[in-house]
């Protein structure tokens, strides 16, 4: 009897071995789809995007000039002298763009010395959503201090033309010789909400490699937020 079990030993063991290793197989492979599902870069937004015939990464922007909330037009061509710039597709009503209004202001402050300025784009239909009319537009941007233009895209063409699906949506843009090239869209982090539990500041990041000859890690992401109604064609 003593042989016979010890017998038995070797495939006990072995059977033991072969459970953990399918086990431990099978989180590696959860992990890895985990993994794939955060830093796959072809997301829900990336996906509109590319449906709807909007830029992609490395496209090149084509000039657009819109009024900003002092009755003066504002066009990308006027930017030619900076790095870059980073445009934020926002609005009055959305409650992510409010939630994210501070962010974007202070993006503004820490990269429109170094060169990647902000433009914010209201692409709202005003006939939708009366908080978004130019007169409120001019007010918001008043009472909160904006530091860079408020463009209204009343008829929402260059919102088409960009491909932007969501407010707040941005499209960070490097200055190439004298030509605009998307290098990053998507969100501005990973924490609508809170904005002291944000672990992944995107637009900064993508910024900061930008002004440090660097070139973006992570260049798409998921935009959140209020999706654009648009206007009937």
């Amino acid at each position: 009897m003593k042989n016979s079990a010890r017998n038995w030993v070797p495939y006990i063991i072995a059977i033991l071995i072969g459970t953990g290793l399918v086990v431990a197989t099978a989180w590696v492979g959860l992990l890895m789809s985990d993994q794939r599902t955060v830093e796959d870069p072809y997301t829900e937004s990336t996906r509109d995007v590319q449906s709807f015939g909007g830029y992609q990464v490395k496209s090149e922007v084509a000039d657009f000039s819109l009024k900003n909330i002092n009755d003066q037009d504002v066009s990308l061509r006027q930017y030619a002298a900076e790095k870059g710039v980073i445009v934020v597709f926002t609005c009055n009503h959305c409650p992510f763009a409010k939630a994210y209004e501070d962010r974007i202001i202070a993006l503004d402050a820490k990269f429109r010395s170094q060169g990647f300025p902000v433009i914010a784009i209201n692409p709202t239909d005003p006939l939708a959503y009366e908080d978004d009319s130019f007169d409120r537009m001019k007010q918001r941007a008043q009472s909160r201090g904006y530091s860079f233009p408020y463009l209204a895209d009343a008829q929402q063409e260059v919102a088409r033309k960009f491909g932007a699906t969501k407010t707040p949506h941005v499209f960070v843009l490097k200055n190439a010789d004298g030509k605009f090239i998307v290098e990053y869209i998507g969100a501005i982090d990973d924490n609508p909400q809170d904005p002291s539990g944000v672990n992944r500041r995107y637009v900064e990041e993508a910024v900061n490699n930008l002004i440090s000859g660097k070139p973006v890690g992570t260049s798409l992401t998921k935009a959140i937020g209020c999706v654009i109604k648009w206007r009937d064609a």
